[in-house]
């Protein structure tokens, strides 16, 4: 018995390996913050990727007073290639030209829609019709896939509506 207090004296005693035993401790923490903050930045990245891509397709699409299907599918490009180098096999892209009448009620000009499901648009401008406008609303839509910590939170839904009225007219026609 005297033997055995001695030996658990003696390696209560030892401080030689306290460093590794803590470093064994934190590191798995350490790694997991690591990892979270990494998908955290990309996560904010892409948010602003997704602002960015809808501001730049209905500049885009303002820029003249009538647009064709070549103009769209240039806009529509454009705005994947905000992404870059994001993955953009879930961008979507709803444009959408709005016209107010005299009294201010809304209609659909034309509506161009890519890889979403296209939300209510006249009720997403009601605050912004003017007697005799119109408005083109671009939704762009992107789920987020975290690389690390995608088994705990998921997909991140990214949505992101730009407004823009017409340069040189009020309503933008298709040709």
């Amino acid at each position: 018995m005297q033997f055995l207090k001695k030996i658990l004296s003696k390696w209560m005693s030892e401080e030689d390996a306290v460093a590794a035993v803590e470093a064994a401790f934190i590191f798995p923490i350490m790694l997991t913050l690591f990892l979270g903050v990494f998908d955290l930045g990309n996560a904010i990245l892409a948010n602003q990727k997704t602002i960015r891509a809808s501001q730049v397709v209905a500049d885009l699409v303002t820029r003249n007073n009538i647009v064709n299907d070549a103009d769209i599918a240039e806009a529509i490009e454009a705005g994947r290639l905000a992404f870059e180098p994001i993955d953009t096999a879930s961008y979507g892209i709803d444009i959408v030209s709005i016209r107010f009448d005299e009294d201010a009620g809304s209609e659909v000009v034309w509506r161009e829609t890519f890889n979403m499901v296209a939300p209510d648009a006249l009720a997403a401008v009601a605050a912004l019709a003017s007697a005799d406008d119109g408005v083109v609303m671009v939704s762009v839509a992107y789920e987020y896939n975290p690389v690390f910590s995608g088994f705990a939170v998921g997909q991140i839904q990214m949505n992101e509506v730009a407004f823009s009225r017409g340069r040189r007219t009020s309503v933008i026609a298709r040709e």
